[in-house]
């Protein structure tokens, strides 16, 4: 293996170590059937394909050049994990104070298809897949660019097949996360859901903690003290 073969797989195998923990697909699995209750077999396959594509490109777009759109705005990471949490944890409130979770498959009727595109994108991509979390981590991979051209394109392909790979592994979550529901039952994927919703909700506190003390820790009143 070359050295720069080597750089790549070392490479790839960082961002997603990196990412996939933050994503969590298989944490998020039984979240997406629970908001996804009122959909057949087949649209929800579709949205599972919708969302592990515009998580692609959230991903895609927060490591090439989220550094510059936030820095065209004037906001800070802080800022985006503050609103962000805040976000994560209405949706975790919302899920955990629902009267049921478990999806009925095979049964519903299923939402239109304009309404597919919009819930594929929110809240079903952000914040549930892609959070603000792992949107201020995949900023700071995009960050660390080296300056030369060959690191630079090395950087590039790695990041591009990390980021792929992180895709895929949505999409097969999520795809099959019907079967996994099969297999717990009502019961068990009831249970699960509500476990999956509380940790949501602390994520995002969590997030929202990271920001805010960041902030905090920012003031000049604060560090004269």
């Amino acid at each position: 293996m070359t050295g720069e073969l080597r750089q790549i797989v070392e490479g790839v195998a960082l961002v997603f170590a990196a990412l996939i923990p933050i994503v969590n697909p298989f944490g998020g699995a039984p979240v997406f059937l629970a908001m996804t209750g009122d959909c057949t077999p087949e649209l929800r396959a579709a949205l599972a394909t919708r969302v592990a594509v515009n998580a692609f490109l959230l991903l895609f777009g927060s490591v090439f050049v989220g550094t510059y759109v936030l820095g065209f705005f004037g906001l800070s990471v802080p800022i985006v994990q503050v609103a962000g949490g805040l976000i994560v944890c209405g949706l975790g409130w919302d899920l955990l104070r629902q009267e049921t979770t478990v999806p009925n498959i095979g049964t519903a009727v299923g939402p239109g298809a304009s309404e597919i595109a919009t819930r594929a994108f929110y809240p079903l991509t952000l914040p549930l897949t892609v959070g603000p979390g792992t949107i201020s981590v995949a900023i700071t991979i995009g960050a660390n660019h080296s300056h030369g051209m060959r690191s630079l394109l090395v950087n590039s392909i790695t990041e591009l097949v990390g980021v792929t790979l992180v895709a895929a592994t949505i999409l097969v979550c999520y795809r099959f996360a019907d079967r996994m529901l099969r297999a717990l039952g009502a019961t068990g994927t009831s249970v699960l859901v509500r476990l999956s919703a509380f940790i949501l909700l602390c994520i995002g506190v969590q997030i929202f903690w990271n920001g805010a003390s960041t902030l905090f820790e920012s003031l000049p009143a604060l560090k004269t003290h």
